[in-house]
This record gives structure tokens, sequence and C-alpha cells, in this order.
């Protein structure tokens, strides 16, 4: 008797014990990535180079009738741009192979518009090629860009161009070994050469490319490939609905695989989408994508930079960051400085997790088991994790970090692969004994990361607020980042009041108008100060706390523009289009049908050889100009036109439009308003500048 109640009891123990240990994992909730998506993810960040014939015309975008003799970098070298990318941190190149002019930066034996007709390498030379090598040696994945619109091809908008891309697209996936992404612009069908047409052509894109079956042909070919397509159809990936560089503080990643995607859906994701379509954000570390060498100075600074990867990596998205190569072949020097320089400021911020190894407590854990405690979220290992019991969806984990602690940055990630769940969550700091508020955030995701002024505390308490189902938290990460100032921000008004500014609070500002680099013994600025004509202003901010310096703000202003008038125009808000402000707007409504006219007396005669439109900044604007022309007058009754074209990929893109032409005399310019991007009568103007030979 005895001996079966021990034996009974030495049963009962473990049963007790195989029952704790086997704790079933929480099961997948709501749509979930694969393991492309899963790799993808992983890599968080990633170069484009942007190389084609328009880098030799100043173009942001060919017509398709450009001369291919014009490609000829004689100083290229693919090892410059790997170097560069695994300095930076990146995974991996995804490289422009055809563009909108259809020039292919590969010998495709499908068309004669391509590097084996240009004299680079006389005719010899396959830039992909040079590229899939250069990305084995230096351990990067390399990924294509291949335009679906084709400015070049005579079959554009006809049946039979969709076999000679499927052509291309099976060249590029055959030929050069593992390709991890597959990139198609949204740009489809206008006007091009066409062959020699020259006309305009339209398609259905939601089905002219026929998406599924081209989609079949790719993950055949790929199959370990991930497609990004704002081309009309799901990919793998989406587009974020900016190239500012941000995706939305919330960040679902998922969407439904039918049905329109409005812009709020590309830049939020929808909470209950039944399909993982994560998100990418694609920018440039310039205005534009391809070269322009006036934008040699406009290269974005380290800490803009910083604020781009907080708002992509750091907001559950990856980063694409795009080089424009310069016509010699290479990346520029400031390029590669300010790429060079995020990649420090990265590694410095991250250097040291104050949560690491830590003790923590949460207020439930899934079983009562080891293996979903709070330990989990803090031993750098991506595949375990904190989770708590089916039924609770909110739920807090503190972490003790020993003393009082500095920090200002506070990262947390989901396990993805079960699905993203968490809705809202808060962050708060014990502080003398009282615990403070310190940050709050919707969604997460892969990775979220919150910036907030520094505070010191000895615990953090991470608490779930809000979860579609039972949290999943693989990783926690505590940190103290080094402070950056942002270059100033440079503006001259219409009287010539040249003013100053940053977002950073309190720092001083030093300048310059000769040329040389601002220090802290140049002039320091106080108030507003009057610099009229072609002028060179540098400035930048100083903390005397810390002693740092950011990078250097830099304007070059043309002629003065006290005397300009608009004609014709009885509206005293017209004159804000060249005030020197931005955020001012002005839009232009004549009552007719495009075109419409824009006319303004400079005052005095110049030498004319180029002009500046920067359209409205807002999301949703209105009137922005796509198409126009652009005259000069001495007398305002005899006009010459001087240039047309097309301001390419502004609705995306609303940077500074600079063209330049043929230096003419004049007093009075005219620009004329051909189409926009609404389809509507309206041209809308935030500030307007000419360019003096």
């Amino acid at each position: 008797m005895t001996k079966n109640i021990l034996c009974g009891f030495l049963l009962s123990i473990f049963s007790i014990g195989v029952s704790h240990a086997q704790v079933k994992a929480p099961t997948p909730y709501g749509p979930v990535p694969n393991e492309n998506q899963i790799h993808w993810q992983e890599m968080e960040y990633y170069a484009f180079v942007h190389f084609s014939l328009n880098t030799y015309t100043n173009q942001s975008w060919g017509n398709g009738n450009e001369d291919v003799n014009l490609f000829n970098p004689k100083e290229l070298d693919c090892r410059q741009w790997a170097r560069i990318c695994k300095d930076a941190g990146m995974k991996g190149i995804i490289i422009t192979a055809k563009h909108h002019c259809g020039f292919c930066l590969w010998p495709s034996k499908y068309t004669e518009y391509s590097v084996k007709n240009a004299p680079w390498k006389n005719g010899k030379g396959d830039l992909v090629r040079e590229m899939a090598d250069v990305c084995k040696e230096y351990g990067l994945k390399l990924g294509i860009y291949l335009s679906p619109w084709d400015r070049n091809s005579p079959d554009y908008g006809k049946p039979e161009y969709i076999t000679y891309f499927r052509n291309q697209l099976t060249e590029l996936l055959t030929n050069y070994g593992p390709i991890f992404e597959v990139w198609f612009d949204g740009a489809n069908g206008g006007s091009g050469y066409y062959g020699g047409a020259n006309e305009t052509r339209t398609i259905d894109r939601t089905t002219y490319y026929d998406w599924k079956n081209t989609y079949a042909l790719i993950r055949k070919l790929q199959p370990n490939i991930v497609i990004w397509n704002d081309g009309g159809d799901r990919g793998d990936l989406r587009w974020v609905g900016t190239e500012e560089g941000a995706v939305g503080e919330t960040n679902w990643s998922l969407l439904n695989t039918t049905g329109d995607v409005p812009w709020n859906m590309l830049h939020f994701g929808l909470e209950n989408g039944n399909s993982w379509v994560p998100a990418e954000v694609n920018t440039s570390i310039r205005p534009e994508w391809f070269y322009h060498p006036n934008e040699d100075s406009k290269v974005k600074t380290v800490p803009h930079l910083l604020d781009t990867y907080y708002h992509s990596i750091g907001s559950n998205g990856s980063l694409l960051l795009n080089f424009p190569i310069m016509p010699n072949g290479l990346i520029h020097p400031n390029d590669e400085k300010a790429a060079l320089g995020l990649a420090k400021a990265v590694k410095e911020t991250f250097a040291v997790n104050l949560a690491e190894n830590r003790k923590a407590e949460a207020s439930n854990v899934r079983g009562n088991t080891k293996e979903f405690d709070t330990s989990k979220t803090l031993d750098n290992n991506k595949d375990t994790y904190w989770a708590t019991d089916d039924d609770v969806t909110k739920a807090s984990l503190t972490i003790d970090l020993g003393k009082p602690t500095l920090f200002n940055r506070f990262l947390v990630q989901e396990y993805i692969r079960l699905g993203q769940r968490v809705k809202a969550f808060t962050v708060e700091a014990l502080i003398d004994g009282n615990w403070k508020d310190v940050a709050k955030a919707t969604t997460i995701g892969y990775k979220r990361i919150l910036r907030f002024p520094s505070v010191k505390a000895t615990k953090v308490r991470f608490s779930i607020t809000d979860s579609k189902s039972c949290p999943l938290i693989s990783n926690i990460g505590i940190y103290n980042a080094p402070v950056f100032l942002n270059a100033p921000s440079i503006e001259r008004t219409q009287s010539g009041e040249i003013n100053i500014s940053t977002d950073d609070i309190g720092p001083i500002f030093y300048y310059t108008f000769d040329g040389s680099e601002p220090t802290t013994k140049s002039n320091i600025y106080t108030t507003t100060f009057t610099a009229v004509g072609k002028v060179e202003v540098k400035a930048i901010a100083y903390d005397p706390a810390t002693r740092k310096s950011s990078p250097v703000g830099l304007e070059k202003f043309d002629i003065s523009k006290k005397d300009w008038k608009i004609t014709g125009i009885n509206d005293e808000k017209a004159s804000t289009i060249f005030d020197g402000n931005a955020s001012t707007i002005w839009h232009q409504r004549d009552g007719n049908r495009m075109p419409i006219d824009l006319v303004i007396d400079l005052g005095n005669k110049y030498d004319l050889c180029g002009f500046k439109y920067l359209p409205d900044q807002g999301k949703w604007s209105s009137g922005i100009i796509t198409n126009y022309q652009f005259y000069i007058s001495q007398d305002n009754i005899n006009w010459k036109l001087v240039d047309e074209g097309e301001f390419s990929n502004i609705k995306n893109n609303p940077v500074w439009q600079i063209k330049r032409f043929v230096p003419e005399k004049g007093r009075y310019i005219r620009l004329r308003a051909l189409k926009n991007t609404s389809g509507d009568d309206v041209a809308g103007y935030a500030e307007v500048d000419v360019i003096t030979n």
C-alpha cells in the first residue's frame, strides 16, 4: 500500500513536470509572413543605384530617344558602390537595370537600345554582370529594378510588348545568380519616343501586364525572391505612398489581396487585411533619384538620414536608400560621407543595450513557464519571445536597470512569424520613486523604436494597452543615443531678409556669405539680416552644452526679387510665390481650361539661363504642374519659347524642379502650365525663381 502511494505520488509529480514543459505555443493570428518576407525583413537596409542615359542629359526621366553614345562612364567602379554600401551597413543593392527610357544596362538580345551599342567598353560591357559579381564578392544581395514602362519600345501599349517585357525579365532572373528582390515602378504610359512614333500612349496598369502570369514566371525563375510593385497588383511588399522617407506612425504589415489601395492604406497598412504585405520605405540620399550636379550641396545630412532611419526601420519597415551615380560611374564623395556618417551614428546609438540580461518581471507569463518568460525579450535572440496566456491581451513588463540610468531610446520587436498583434503600448520610467510616462505608440511589428528626451530612471515599464491577440515580444532594447543637431534651414524673403532656423531647441547659429565654412568664430546670427543679389549663405547650429556642431546648411540665392510683380492678376496672395517661404501657396484658376499662364515682371533685364519651380508641399496637393512651356520677353509683347517639357515624378517627389536653357536676355517670364497631376484646370505654386547667367 505504501509502495503504491509512493509510486502514485512520483507519477503525479512527473505528470505535472511534463504538463508544465508542454505548454502550447500560441497559434498564428491573422496573416503571417512567408520565409522570403522574413528574410527580406531581417535585411532591414539596402541600396538603390540609379544610373542611365538621363544621367548624361541631366533629366529625371529619359524620353526614350537619348543617344546611346552618351553612355561611356570612364571611371565606373562597381566595387566602389559595393564597398560604400557594405561600410554603410547595407545588406544588398538594387540596380536600375532599365528605367523608363528603355535603355538596358545589360546586353539584352531583345533590343539594340542597350550597353552593347554604347562606347563603354567598346560595347562589350554588362553592368548588371559587374554588379552581380561584386555583390557576391562583398557578401551583398542583388536586386533588380526593371521599369514596366518603356519609352523607347515601338511595341509599348500593344500586346506584343508583354512578351518583350517578360523576355527581358527572364534574362535578368536567369543569368545573374540569386536575386533577392525585383522592383517594378508605378509609372506607366505617357508621352515617349516609342521607336519614332513620338506620341502619347495609355494603358490600364491593372490588366495590361497580366501580373498574375508575370508573377508566376518570376517565382519559377527565382523561388526565394520578393516582389515590389506599385503597378496595380499586390506583390510581396508595398510602397508607402511617398518618397520622402517615412511610413505611417501606425504601420500594419497587412493589406487586402483585392480592391483598391488608397494612399492611407499604403501609408498605414490595414489592421484587418487578409494578406501580409509589409512596407518598404524608398527614398534618395539627394532630392532626386538620378544625379544632378546642382544637388551636390543638397545631400541629406546625418540628422536627416537618422530621422529617415527611425521613420522606416524604426517604424516596422525596411529602408531602401538611393545613390545617384555620377556620369563618371562613381558615387559622389558627399553621398559616401553622408551614408557612412549615418552608419556611424546608428552604431553609436545602439552599441550598448542597457536592458540586456537585466531582471524583468511581467504581469502575465504564458503557463507560468520559463519557455515564454520575460528573459526571452532580453536574450538578444529573435527566435525566442515572451508570451501571455491566450485570454490576456493587456500586459506589462518591468525591467530593473539596477541603478539610475540615462536613456532616450526604446526598441521593441514582435515575433512576427505568428502574426502582428499589438495595437497600442506605452513606456514609463521610474524616476525618484514615481512612474512617469515617457512615450507611447500604436503598432510594433518587426521593429519599433521610440525617441524621447533623455530621462534617468531605475526601472522601465513597457505596457501593452491593446492587442488583437495574446502579445508575443521577442526583443526589447533601451539605449542612450548621442545628440545630433540638424543642419540649419536658410530662407530669403522677397525684400532680401535672411532667416536661419532649425527644429532643434536652443542652438546658436554661425554663418558666412563669402564661401568659407562657418565655425564658432564666424558671424553669429541673432536676427534677420539683408543680403540682396547673388549670394551664398552657409550656416551651422552649435550646442554650447555638448560643444557639438551641426552639418553645414547651404543656400545659393540668385537675383533679388524685390522688384518682381505678377502681371495681369489682381490677387494680393499671388506674390507669395516668390516670398521665399515654401509653406505659402497660391493657386491660379483662370476660369478656362488649360493652358494657364503665369507672367512675372522681373523689374530689370537679365541674362536668363534657367528657372525653378516648387509645387505645393502638402500631402493632398492641388495644381501640381507636370507639363510646361517657358517663355521670355523684353517688352511683354514679343515672346520667345526657350524651354518646354515635363516635371518628371513630381507628384511622388515634389522637390524643386530646375530647368536650364540657352541664355536669353529678358525682363518678363511666362510659365505656361499645360497639364497637372489631377487632370483639372488649376496651377499651383509654392515658389518660382530664375537662374541668371
